[in-house]
C-alpha cells in the first residue's frame, strides 16, 4: 500500500479546496459521524441507526460520483480534506477522527464504486469493541484481512517509514511533525549548529545545556488548538463517567440508593438543559449499568429500569415540550434516538407533544417516533383526529398514511371534507397507502373537492392502478351541474377513470351525452359529448361501437364529426387487437 504525499505533510493554508466543494464533504462528514455515534450506542439494527446508515451511503455514493476518490488526512483534533478541517469535535470519547488516530491510521480514502456491504464492514470494525483478552487482531488488522478493494487507508507505521527513505520529504523547519525515533538526530544537528555559530550550547536563551527551539508562527497556532482541544474536554461526560464507575464498584445498598437519586435530579437537570446529546450519553449508562454493575440488587435494578422509564413521564414530556419551543433551530437527532429507546407506552404523551410544539421540524421529528411507538396502539392516533388545529390533524394523517394499518381506515372518512384543504390534501396521501389496489370507490369522493388540485392528485390516482368502481359511484360526480364548469382536460382525465374502472357500465352514460338534445349552453354540451365520443371509440365494445353509429346522424356537426373520429378509431384498435391475437 503505496503512501500518498498528503499523509506525511501537516496540512498547509496553501492548499485549500473552494468553499463550494467542502461544502457538501462537511455534509458527508456530519452524516458519518451521526452514523458512527449512533450505532455506536445502540447497535447496527437500531431503527435511527440504519436510517443514518442510508443516508450516509446514498450520500456518500452521490459525491463518489462526482470526485471518483475523496481522501481525508487523519489527525487527533480532526480530518482535513485538501488541507482543510472538514471535521471537528472537542470531545475525545465523540471524536470520530481521535478514533481512527488512535488506532494508527493517518490517511482514509473511499473510491468510486464503493458497495453498501463494504462500507458496512468497515464501519463495523470501527465500532466493534476490541478485547485484547479475546483476540490479538486490532481494527487495522482486521480491515487488512478484509483487503477492501474501495477503501484504502495508510497506517502510522508506513507514515514513519516514508519519512525515514523518501529524503524529499525530510522536514526543514517543523520538530512538531517528526517521529519521535529522529529527535535525537535533530538534537545533535542543532547542538553542532550551536557549536559552529559560537553560541553557548543553548539557544533562544536556553541554560543548562538544554537546546530551546524557536517555534514558527503556524506551530504556535497548531500548538494552540490542541491545547484548546484537550482543555475543551466535556466535564460533564467525565463527571458521568465517574459516577457510573462508582456505581459498578460501590457495595453499600444505601449508598446505591442514594446514587441512583442523584441520577434522578441529573436527568431533571439535562432535560431542562436540553441537552439531548448528553441525555443520550446518560441514558446509554443507565443501560449498561444494568447489565456492567455486579452490586446492584433486583430493587435497584427496577430503579434504574423505573428511572429510565420516567423520560416518557408527562412532567418530563412538559419539560421538552418547553424546551423545542424556545428553541426553534435547536437540532433534534439526538432527541429522536432517545425517544425511539422509549417503550411503545410513551405513545400518548408524544400525541400531546406534537399538538404542542410550535415548530416543523421539531414536530416532524415526533411524527417519525410516532410511526415506531403506534404500531401496537394505532387508534391512540384517531383520538386526536378531532382536534381543532389543521397542523395536529394533518400531523396525525401523516403518520396514519406511513404506519399501513388499513383498520384506520375508517378513521380517515370523515377528514375528505376537512375545511383545510392541506388536511385533505394528507388524507389523500394516507388513503392511497391504504386502500386495497382493487378499491377505488374512497376517491371519487375527492373528485367533487372544491380544490382542482385535490380532484386531479385523485384522479392521478384512479388512473395509477387497477382500482375498479361502478358507474353508480361516479354518477354523483358527472351528472352533478358543476361538472360542466370542469376544465376540459378535468372532462378527458374523468372520462378516462371511469372508462379504465367502471367499464361497460358507462357505455349508456356515454351514449346517453351523445344522443342528447341541448338548448342552453350549446357549446359546453358539445364538448362534452365530443369527449364521450372519444371515450366509446377508446371502448370498442359492440353497444360503444352501435351508439357511435346513432351519433352520425346527429344534426350537430362537432358530435357528428367526433363520432366518426372515434368509430375509425375503434376499428383500428379492433385490427390491432385481432393481429395480437393471432
Amino acid at each position: 500500500m503505496s503512501t500518498p504525499l498528503s499523509l506525511v505533510n501537516s496540512p498547509s493554508p496553501g492548499r485549500t479546496a473552494e468553499a463550494a466543494e467542502l461544502q457538501p464533504i462537511k455534509q458527508l462528514l456530519t452524516l458519518l459521524d451521526k452514523t458512527f455515534k449512533t450505532t455506536r450506542t445502540y447497535g447496527p439494527n437500531n431503527p435511527v441507526a440504519q436510517k443514518f446508515f442510508q443516508q450516509f451511503y446514498s450520500f456518500l455514493t452521490l459525491q463518489l460520483a462526482a470526485h471518483d476518490i475523496l481522501q481525508f488526512l487523519v489527525q487527533r483534533s480532526g480530518l482535513y480534506y485538501k488541507g482543510e478541517v472538514v471535521y471537528q469535535s472537542a470531545s475525545t470519547s465523540e471524536n470520530l477522527a481521535f478514533k481512527l488516530h488512535a488506532d494508527g491510521i493517518r490517511e482514509l480514502s473511499f473510491h468510486k464504486g464503493l458497495s453498501q456491504d463494504d462500507l458496512q464492514y468497515f464501519l463495523d470494525a470501527l465500532w466493534t469493541t476490541h478485547d485484547p483478552e479475546a483476540s490479538d487482531d486490532d481494527i487495522v488488522t482486521r480491515l487488512w484481512e478484509k483487503n477492501l478493494s474501495t477503501i484504502s487507508f495508510v497506517t502510522a507505521e508506513e507514515t514513519i517509514k516514508t519519512m525515514q527513505t523518501d529524503a524529499v520529504l525530510t522536514p526543514q523547519a517543523s520538530t512538531f511533525s517528526t517521529p519521535v525515533s529522529e529527535l535525537s538526530t535533530i538534537s545533535s544537528q542543532e547542538a553542532a549548529r550551536q557549536k559552529t555559530e559560537g553560541g553557548t550550547g543553548t539557544a533562544g536563551g536556553g541554560q543548562g545545556g538544554v537546546a530551546i527551539y524557536d517555534v514558527s508562527d503556524e506551530e504556535r497556532k497548531q500548538l494552540s488548538t490542541d491545547m484548546q482541544a484537550e482543555s475543551g474536554r466535556d466535564h460533564v461526560t467525565y463527571l458521568l463517567d465517574m459516577l457510573t464507575a462508582i456505581l459498578a464498584s460501590e457495595q453499600s445498598p444505601v449508598l446505591l440508593k442514594r446514587l441512583l437519586d442523584l441520577f434522578g435530579d441529573i436527568l431533571d437537570a439535562l432535560v431542562k438543559e436540553g441537552n439531548w446529546k448528553l441525555l443520550n450519553t446518560f441514558v446509554n449508562l443507565l443501560n449498561e449499568a444494568q447489565e456492567l454493575c455486579p452490586n446492584l440488587s433486583d430493587e435497584h435494578k427496577a430503579q434504574l429500569v423505573a428511572l429510565f422509564g420516567s423520560l416518557g413521564r408527562a412532567d418530563r414530556i412538559k419539560a421538552i415540550e418547553t424546551v423545542l419551543n424556545e428553541s426553534p433551530g435547536s437540532p433534534v437527532d439526538d432527541l429522536e434516538a432517545l425517544f425511539l429507546m422509549l417503550s411503545p407506552g410513551v405513545a400518548p404523551a408524544l400525541c400531546e407533544l406534537l399538538a404542542a410544539l410550535k415548530h416543523k421540524p421539531h414536530r416532524l421529528m415526533v411524527c417519525e417516533v410516532l410511526i415506531e411507538h403506534s404500531k401496537h396502539n394505532p387508534q391512540i392516533l384517531a383520538k386526536g383526529l378531532g382536534d381543532p388545529r389543521w397542523y395536529v390533524v394533518r400531523n396525525l394523517v401523516y403518520v396514519i398514511g406511513k404506519l399501513g394499518n388499513a383498520q384506520l381506515l375508517k378513521s380517515l372518512e370523515p377528514l375528505k371534507h376537512h375545511p383545510d384543504v392541506r388536511v385533505r390534501k394528507e388524507v389523500l396521501k394516507a388513503m392511497k397507502a391504504l386502500c386495497p389496489l382493487t378499491d377505488g370507490n374512497s376517491f371519487i369522493d375527492f373528485l367533487r373537492d372544491g380544490e382542482e388540485t385535490i380532484r386531479l392528485s385523485a384522479l392521478k390516482l384512479l388512473l395509477s392502478a387497477t382500482y375498479t368502481t361502478t358507474f353508480t359511484t361516479w354518477a354523483s360526480v358527472v351528472t352533478h351541474s358543476a361538472f360542466l364548469e370542469r376544465s376540459h382536460a378535468e372532462q378527458h382525465a374523468i372520462f378516462q377513470a371511469m372508462g379504465q374502472t367502471a367499464g361497460e357500465e358507462c357505455v349508456p352514460y356515454w351514449q346517453e351525452l351523445v344522443m342528447r338534445r341541448f338548448w342552453r349552453r350549446r357549446r359546453l354540451h358539445a364538448a362534452v359529448a365530443a369527449l364521450a365520443a372519444e371515450a366509446l371509440g377508446i371502448r370498442g365494445s359492440p353497444a360503444a361501437v352501435m351508439a357511435l353509429r346513432d351519433g352520425q346522424r346527429r344534426w350537430n356537426k362537432t358530435i357528428r364529426e367526433a363520432c366518426r373520429v372515434a368509430l375509425d378509431s375503434a376499428a383500428k384498435r379492433a385490427v390491432a387487437a385481432r393481429k395480437t391475437h393471432e
